[in-house]
């Protein structure tokens, strides 16, 4: 069986030279490699310890000012940006839709990526319609259906938008906004939402009072058939 010659002097002498000239430069290079390793694995401690402390505290936040105190303390957490939804909506239950908006806007402005930015767009276009700013409203819903149109928001800032535009009186678009939630989410809550509002709308061109819908002809009821005159019933002749 053959076997492995044993190294030559000459390279076992390279090895040792090789070593001895460059050690320092290899041994610093593991130091490095041994230190990122040991702060990577410290920065994951500390940040997965912080957060669990973010989320207890906003566990227990109850009002407006815990809210703002998670925020201080973890304002870089989940917990911390969740809190900011939660003080918009404590602001909004005191009727401070100004103070609402303004922290729903530090918010994404912070989180541009979160996934409730949807959500806080949704809260913003709440708050411009209960101070009666009803055409910002509306194109922030407008805003966030085009933008978010897989999004869990997208077919209720559709619907928010069928109110306004019959407040307008424009008729056609809110029908057309009922018909665009039916296609596009046909198997959900909000297409049943869409239907009702779709049968209270107004047809254009029509007298019909609010409220009602018209049948469509091949859900109306047949018409009875008419009946024929027959005379005196005639009598049999006998056999």
């Amino acid at each position: 069986m053959p076997t492995v010659p044993p190294p030559s002097r000459d390279a076992v002498l390279e090895t040792r030279v090789f070593w001895e000239r460059f050690k320092n430069a290899i041994v610093a290079v593991l130091i490095i490699v041994l230190l990122a390793i040991a702060g990577f694995g410290g920065y994951r401690f500390y940040s997965n310890r912080r957060a669990a402390a973010a989320s207890a505290l906003l566990g227990s936040a109850k009002n407006a000012q815990d809210y703002q105190q998670v925020i201080a303390h973890y304002p870089n957490t989940p917990a911390g940006g969740v809190a900011y939804l939660l003080l918009a909506e404590a602001e909004r239950y005191e009727k401070k839709f100004m103070e609402a908006n303004a922290t729903l806007q530090v918010f994404m402005n912070k989180n541009p990526d979160h996934e409730f930015v949807s959500t806080a767009k949704m809260a913003i276009a709440a708050n411009l319609e209960s101070m009666g700013k009803n055409e910002e409203a509306l194109s922030m819903y407008q805003q966030v259906a085009s933008t978010y149109p897989n999004n869990f928001n997208a077919p209720l800032a559709l619907l928010s938008q069928v109110p306004i535009l019959k407040a307008k009186n424009q008729t056609e678009e809110a029908r057309h906004v009922c018909e665009m939630i039916l296609t596009r989410y046909r198997a959900s809550f909000w297409a049943g939402e869409a239907a009702q509002q779709l049968r209270l709308l107004k047809p254009s061109g029509s007298s019909q009072p609010e409220g009602t819908s018209a049948v469509p002809p091949f859900l109306a009821a047949p018409a009875p058939m008419p009946s024929a005159s027959v005379g005196p019933k005639a009598t049999p002749t006998p056999k």
